[in-house]
């Protein structure tokens, strides 16, 4: 597997990558968390963040309800900073 942060092969059994230092979570998506979360923080409502990670019917959603009135977006906002929130592939948004 190759490392979602600096591109090198990485072990399946590997914690952490050899080249960088970041710690390996396995299947993780290839999109910042520190982006989506800037994203949905400050256009949110407009659901750019869902677009970024590649969720285009939730961003149209997003846009048609101004982020959920605002719950929606807070939501997403706090998954980003958990690193729970997901990319379009069911992918983990992990790396900052």
């Amino acid at each position: 597997m190759l490392c979602p942060c600096c591109g090198k092969e990485v072990s399946n059994q590997a914690t952490a990558c050899p080249g960088c230092g970041q710690p390996f979570l396995g299947d993780s998506s290839p999109k910042s968390r520190a982006a989506v979360a800037l994203l949905a923080f400050f256009v949110g409502v407009f659901g750019i963040h869902r677009f970024y990670v590649g969720k285009v019917g939730t961003g149209i959603l997003q846009i048609i309800t101004l982020g959920g009135l605002g719950f929606w977006t807070l939501f997403d906002f706090i998954m980003a900073l958990c690193g729970t929130f997901t990319d379009k592939e069911g992918r983990k948004v992990t790396r900052w």
